[in-house]
């Protein structure tokens, strides 16, 4: 641990090397006289709140002297509540770097004083663009890790919830908090993310949330399926809180990590549980039904376009009776590609005219393509039907990987015809349950390995929380 000197002036010296304190424009040194001693505050500009660092300062000018230790100034003459003493050189540079104030004086020896009056540019707290709600509370997570932590705490006021700190990055030195209830949380769960945190090896977190995930998981990128569920509202959070989650806040990201996940929290909604039991379970069914659909439509209405003598006879108006100039496997896949390059463009289009060309858009692409004989009315009204249906879960992680396993299906149909699709159905059953993730002893498929009836129809069927 490095520390400062017993010189005043030498220490001046270290502070503003170690700061370089010349090379940037926001980062300053405010020196004032206490009583007839020198005293120098280094801070960054835009991470102070001005009007309290211009009263203590106020103040502390005010003091006759610095007196004999700088423990003893911070009680006496700094009224302000988050202070501290520290002598380690490391922490006093990461603590401006983080936004608070650092004071050293003549007298206060190898010590100095920590004022933590920082502020950071923030948005309001809107309701999430990704996750909203036709009833309850309109606020979400910001990229400011202060504030989060208030809005948690904010809804529950218990003792027993735990916010504890790390930093991670060599360079960033991001903040990340580890949240949890001790008196409901698997505590051997919790170590088990304690050393994570506390052994990651990186120089920053370039990606927010995403790094973290990738740095704490296993990577293995032939497994689409999401490895932890991620969520932008308060509300969400805290419930999963009080169940015996785990929440991960990040600074700089308004996206909070909940853990453990499996794959039914993917397809949980905080709309299922501000309607009535009866209104909540018939919104819960329809999601999985139109998820399971999302998979499995597109490549059946395929297969039964192979062995249309299998189909039967209500169902028949389904197969198409022309297949277009190009073969249907490429249409599919076309069509596909088509619906990404749209979403796509209509993410870099300005908000004035997004709704406006994305239809446009695909009302001229969609004409044009059965016009000339590329797409086939069938497949644009059921690739229609996939794109609409991915928007019944929040989960855009979710979304891709079933796009995924469905192209997969669909080649392997292609391929195999029959046997093909029914490979491809195993080889999806297998990477779910082969998809790694930070659970400890639960299953990414909990509570059907292991079988819990108890929690699968509190999944399935919305009941009446107990009071």
């Amino acid at each position: 641990m490095k520390k400062l000197g017993i010189d005043y002036k030498e220490n001046l010296s270290i502070l503003e090397r170690e700061l370089r304190v010349k090379d940037s424009f926001d980062v300053l040194c405010k020196k004032i006289l206490i009583g007839k001693q020198e005293a120098a505050i280094y801070f960054i500009d835009g991470f102070i709140k001005d009007t309290v660092m211009q009263k203590l300062m106020m103040h502390m000018m005010s003091a006759k002297n610095v007196g004999n230790s700088a423990r003893e100034f911070m009680r006496v003459s700094i009224p302000y509540v988050e202070t501290d003493v520290t002598d380690d050189l490391e922490l006093m540079v990461q603590m401006v770097m983080s936004g608070t104030a650092v004071m050293i004086a003549d007298g206060f020896g190898d010590e100095a004083v920590i004022i933590d009056a920082r502020t950071y540019p923030a948005r309001q707290t809107e309701e999430p663009e990704g996750d909203r709600v036709m009833r309850g509370p309109r606020d979400g997570f910001v990229e400011t890790l202060i504030f989060n932590t208030a809005l948690v705490r904010r809804r529950i006021r218990n003792p027993s919830l735990t916010m504890e700190y790390y930093t991670v990055g060599s360079d960033s030195r991001t903040d990340v908090v580890l949240s949890f209830m001790a008196d409901r949380v698997d505590m051997k769960y919790v170590e088990l993310l304690r050393k994570k945190l506390g052994s990651l090896k990186c120089t920053s977190l370039t990606m927010g949330h995403e790094s973290l995930v990738e740095m704490l998981i296993p990577n293995k990128w032939y497994n689409p399926f999401p490895k932890v569920r991620t969520t932008e509202r308060p509300d969400s959070a805290a419930s999963q809180l009080l169940e015996g989650s785990v929440l991960i806040l990040i600074d700089n990201s308004p996206q909070v990590l909940v853990l453990p996940s499996t794959i039914f929290d993917f397809m949980q909604e905080s709309n299922d549980f501000y309607f009535p039991p009866l209104t909540g379970t018939y919104i819960k069914l329809v999601r999985y039904s139109v998820f399971f659909l999302t998979l499995v439509l597109i490549p059946l209405w395929y297969l039964g376009t192979l062995y249309p003598e299998l189909v039967p006879t209500w169902l028949s108006f389904s197969l198409p009776e022309e297949t277009g100039k190009l073969p249907l496997i490429a249409q599919l896949f076309l069509a596909e590609f088509i619906i990404d390059a749209l979403r796509l463009a209509s993410l870099n289009t300005p908000n004035m005219l997004n709704n406006s060309l994305s239809v446009v858009g695909g009302l001229i692409l969609g004409d044009f393509a059965v016009g000339i004989g590329w797409l086939i009315p069938e497949v644009i009204l059921y690739m229609a039907f996939v794109a609409i249906a991915n928007f019944t879960q929040r989960s855009y992680e979710l979304g891709y990987a079933i796009k995924f396993l469905r192209l997969l299906l669909l080649a392997l149909t292609a391929l195999f015809r029959a046997w093909g699709f029914i490979g491809g159905l195993v080889l999806c059953i297998i990477l779910l349950l082969a998809n790694s993730t930070l659970n400890g002893k639960r299953n990414y498929v909990y509570p059907l390995i292991p079988f819990n009836f108890k929690a699968l129809k509190s999944l399935v069927v919305r009941t009446k929380k107990k009071m």
